[in-house]
C-alpha cells in the first residue's frame, strides 16, 4: 500500500488545520502551494524577517516533514513577484529541493504517477512548461500499465466556482507601477486539452479557500454527472483547511456582501462547502476504482464519501491488479493579501 498526503496554503500561524495529517499512515506529503506565507517582499517587516516565518512553519510541519518526503510546488506566494506577495521564488528554492527546475515535475508512486505544474507560470505549447508537460504526460502514457492512475497537482485550480479567484485564465501582460508584468498564457486552452487528450484522472488544487469537488469534466460545457466509468478528469479544490474561508464576497462592489457562490451555480459541480474547514482523502482502491471523502474539521467520520471508477477497458494492455494506493489530500487555503 503507497498512500500520499497533499497539503497546500498553510502558513506557519494556522492553527485551524485538523491534524488528520499527522495521524494518517501517509508516506509522503505532497504541498500545492502557499505554504509559509512568509511574502519576503511585503514592504511591512524588518529585513529577513521572513526567514523567521519560514523557520516557524518548518517547526510547524516537523513531526510530519521529518518522517516522510515533502513534496512541493510553488503558488503565487511563493512565486509571483507581480502578485499579492512580490515574492520571487528564491526562498522556496532555497528551502526546498524538488525534482527538475524544482517547479514543474513528475514522479511515480506504485500504481499512481503525480504530475506538479507551477500555475504562475505559462503553459501554451510554445512554452518550456508547456513543451514539457506534454511530453511528461505522453511518456506516462506508454506506460500506464505500470501508473494506472495519473493525477496532476497545481496551486490555481482552473474550474471554480466561488466568486474570489473565479476560474484561473492565466494573466496578459502590461506594467503596474512598479513592475513589468510578464503574460501568462496557455492555461485556458492549451492546459486542460492535453489532460484531457492524456485521460489525467484527478487534478488536486488549493487556492480558494473552499471545497468543490466537480463531475468528470472535458470543459465547462461537456460533462459527465455520474463517477461512473469517469471519463473526463474529476477536479477536486480542498483549500478549506487554513485560514479565513472566502465565505462572503461583495458581488456589487457597494459594501454589500453576498454569499461567495452568489450567481455562480454550474452544472459541472458536484458538491462544494464554503462554511467549514476540513480536508479531503483519496484511496486508490484498485487499477479502476478511487474512493475520495472529505471530512470537516475535527470529526473523524466523513462528510461525504465517492467512488470513482474508470473503465477496465481503458488500458487494454494493464496486466492484472498488483498493487493498491491511498492517497489523502490536504489542502489548506489562506486568505491572500
Amino acid at each position: 500500500v503507497v498512500s500520499t498526503q497533499s497539503t497546500g496554503d498553510l502558513s506557519d500561524g494556522n492553527k485551524r488545520h485538523d491534524g488528520a495529517d499527522e495521524g494518517a499512515a501517509v508516506s509522503r506529503d505532497d504541498h500545492c502551494g502557499d505554504i509559509s506565507y512568509a511574502n519576503k517582499f511585503n514592504h511591512s517587516r524588518p529585513a529577513n524577517a521572513e526567514q523567521k516565518v519560514w523557520d516557524t512553519w518548518g517547526q510547524m510541519v516537523e513531526p510530519i516533514g521529518s518522517k516522510m518526503p515533502y513534496m512541493a510546488v510553488p503558488g503565487n506566494h511563493e512565486l509571483d513577484i507581480y502578485d499579492s506577495t512580490n515574492e520571487n521564488g528564491t526562498i522556496y528554492t532555497k528551502r526546498f529541493i524538488m525534482p527538475g527546475n524544482e517547479r514543474y515535475y513528475s514522479y511515480g508512486v506504485g500504481m499512481v504517477h503525480f504530475v506538479a505544474v507551477s500555475t504562475d507560470e505559462s503553459i501554451d505549447a510554445s512554452s518550456t512548461q508547456g513543451q514539457w508537460f506534454k511530453n511528461t504526460l505522453e511518456e506516462v502514457n506508454k506506460n500506464r500499465d505500470k501508473w494506472p492512475w495519473l493525477v496532476v497537482y497545481q496551486h490555481r485550480p482552473i474550474y471554480n466556482s466561488n466568486n474570489s479567484h473565479k476560474n484561473w485564465k492565466g494573466r496578459k501582460g502590461g506594467t503596474s507601477s512598479r513592475y513589468d508584468n510578464p503574460e501568462i498564457i496557455g492555461w485556458v486552452d492549451n492546459y486542460p486539452a492535453l489532460l484531457v487528450q492524456n485521460e489525467v484522472d484527478l487534478v488536486l488544487m488549493g487556492h480558494v479557500h473552499h471545497y468543490e469537488r466537480t463531475w468528470p469534466m472535458k470543459d465547462m460545457d461537456t460533462f459527465d454527472t455520474s463517477y461512473e466509468n469517469a471519463r473526463y478528469p474529476v477536479h477536486i479544490t480542498c483549500g478549506h483547511s487554513g485560514k479565513s474561508l472566502y465565505k462572503f464576497y461583495n458581488y456589487y462592489r457597494n459594501g454589500t456582501y453576498y454569499d461567495s457562490y452568489y450567481n455562480r451555480t454550474f452544472g459541472w459541480t458536484s458538491a462544494r462547502d464554503n462554511s467549514h474547514w476540513g480536508h479531503c482523502e483519496l484511496d486508490f482502491i484498485n487499477r479502476t476504482a478511487v474512493e475520495h471523502r472529505m471530512y470537516r474539521m475535527n470529526e473523524n467520520t466523513h462528510t461525504e464519501k465517492v467512488l470513482i471508477t474508470r473503465s477496465p477497458d481503458r488500458w487494454s494492455s494493464a496486466p492484472t491488479l498488483t498493487l493498491s494506493a491511498s492517497l489523502i489530500l490536504v489542502t489548506v487555503g489562506t486568505l491572500l493579501c
